[in-house]
C-alpha cells in the first residue's frame, strides 16, 4: 500500500507534513510518497534518520495557495502537489491521498481526477464530531451547499459504511438533522429524504435535533453541506473557547492552580477527546479513490493519524462496501416502488371502500 501525501499543503508545510509522514512510516510501516518540491522535502528529511523507512519523494513544481480559487488551481496548476498526488492514485501508483492544503482545491481535484464512485451522485465530506460516547460521523460537512433528498439518502448509506468499517460500530444509528423530532417538522428536503430513509436498510432513527449531535445517541448525522459546515466550525470554535476559558480560570489564585493539579489527568483526557488531530482529517466519501482532507493548521501528529486513517480505508475496502450498499439501497427502493404500484393495480378501490365503510359506521 502507498499513500500520497501533499507535502506542500498546510500552514506549516513541508516541516509538519514530512515529520508526520516519518511518524506514520515508523509506526504502521505504510509506504508514503511525499509529493512536492523535491529540494525542500529533502532538506526536511535530512533532519531525521529515515534509513530503511518506506518513504519516497515525487517532485511537483507548483503549489495551490490556501487563499487561491480552487477552480484556478485546478485549471492553471496541473503540476501542483495536490494534482500530482491524485494523479498517482489515478494511475495506480498510490491508493490514497492525504492533504492539509486548500480544501476547496483538494475537493475539486479529487472529483475531477478520480471521478465519482458508481451510484454516487454527490461525494461528501465526513467529519468526526466529539461526543459523550466517543465520536459521531457528520456528513456532509461542506462539500454540497444545496442537496436533493436522494443525496441525503446516499450520505446516510456512506456514513453507515464509514462508521461500520472504519470506526468499528456494529450497527450504527443514523439520524437526519432537523428542527424537531416530530415527523411534521423539517422542510421539504428533510421530509422527502426521511420518507426514503425509513425504508432503507440503514438503522435509521428518524429526525434528530442539534442537541443530539453531541450526546452520543446517534452514530451518523446527515445534513446538507451548508448546515454541516456551520456545525463543524461552530464545534471547533466552541472547543477552543472552552479551553481558553478553562485556562484563564485555572490561573486565578492558588486554589485554582491546586484544583488544576488534581484534575490534570481528567482534563488531559477531555482535551484528547476534543482534539481534531486524534482523527487526522475528514475523508471525502464517494470518490473513486481515497482522499483525506486535513485541517490547514494540522500538526505532525494530525498528519500521521490522517495517513493511518487512509490506510484503514484501503485495508477495510470502504469504497467497494459503499458501491455495494448504494446498489442494495436502490434495489430496495425499486422493489418498494413497484410493490406499491402492484398494490394499487390489485386494489384500485381499496381506499374508497375503506372510507365508505367508515362513513357507514
Amino acid at each position: 500500500m502507498k499513500i500520497a501525501v501533499d507535502a506542500m499543503g498546510g500552514d506549516y508545510a513541508p516541516q509538519v507534513t514530512v515529520e508526520g509522514a516519518i511518524l506514520a512510516a515508523r509506526e504502521c510501516k505504510t509506504h508514503v510518497i511525499l509529493v512536492g518540491d523535491k529540494d525542500k522535502i529533502q532538506r526536511e528529511l535530512d533532519n531525521y534518520d529515515t534509513k530503511d523507512l518506506p518513504l519516497t519523494v515525487q517532485h511537483a513544481t507548483e503549489v495551490v495557495g490556501m487563499g487561491e480559487s480552487p477552480s484556478v488551481g485546478l485549471r492553471k496548476k496541473k503540476d501542483s502537489s495536490i494534482r500530482v498526488s491524485f494523479d498517482l492514485v489515478k494511475s495506480g501508483e498510490a491508493q490514497a491521498v492525504v492533504s492539509a492544503g486548500n480544501s476547496g482545491a483538494v475537493l475539486a481535484t479529487a472529483i475531477f481526477v478520480l471521478k465519482k464512485l458508481e451510484g454516487v451522485d454527490r461525494p461528501a465530506i465526513a467529519a468526526i464530531i466529539p461526543t459523550l460516547k466517543g465520536g459521531t460521523v457528520l456528513l456532509d460537512a461542506g462539500a454540497n451547499v444545496t442537496c436533493k433528498p436522494s443525496h441525503l439518502v446516499q450520505f446516510g448509506v456512506m456514513g453507515d459504511v464509514y462508521a461500520r468499517y472504519v470506526l468499528g460500530k456494529q450497527d450504527p444509528k443514523v439520524g437526519l438533522l432537523s428542527n424537531g423530532e416530530e415527523d411534521t417538522k423539517g422542510n421539504e428536503l428533510t421530509r422527502d429524504a426521511s420518507a426514503v430513509l425509513k425504508n432503507s436498510f440503514t438503522n435509521y432513527m428518524g429526525y434528530i435535533e442539534g442537541m443530539d449531535v453531541y450526546n452520543g445517541s446517534i452514530d451518523v448525522v446527515i445534513c446538507d453541506g451548508f448546515v454541516g459546515n456551520i456545525i463543524l466550525k461552530m464545534t471547533e470554535g466552541l472547543v477552543e473557547a472552552l479551553g481558553n476559558t478553562l485556562k484563564d480560570e485555572m490561573g486565578k489564585g492558588i486554589r485554582s492552580r491546586l484544583a488544576y493539579f488534581l484534575a490534570k489527568k481528567p482534563l488531559e483526557n477531555i482535551r484528547k477527546r476534543f482534539d481534531y488531530s486524534e482523527h487526522g482529517g475528514a475523508p471525502l466519501l464517494g470518490i473513486d479513490g481515497i482522499g483525506i482532507i486535513s485541517h490547514g493548521n494540522s500538526s505532525s501528529k494530525a498528519i500521521k493519524n490522517a495517513i493511518m486513517m487512509a490506510d484503514r480505508f484501503v485495508t477495510n475496502r470502504v469504497n467497494p462496501h459503499i458501491i455495494e450498499n448504494i446498489k442494495r439501497n436502490k434495489e430496495l427502493q425499486k422493489r418498494r416502488f413497484w410493490g406499491q404500484i402492484k398494490e394499487k393495480i390489485a386494489h384500485p378501490e381499496g381506499k374508497k371502500k375503506k372510507q365508505t365503510t367508515e362513513d357507514t359506521q
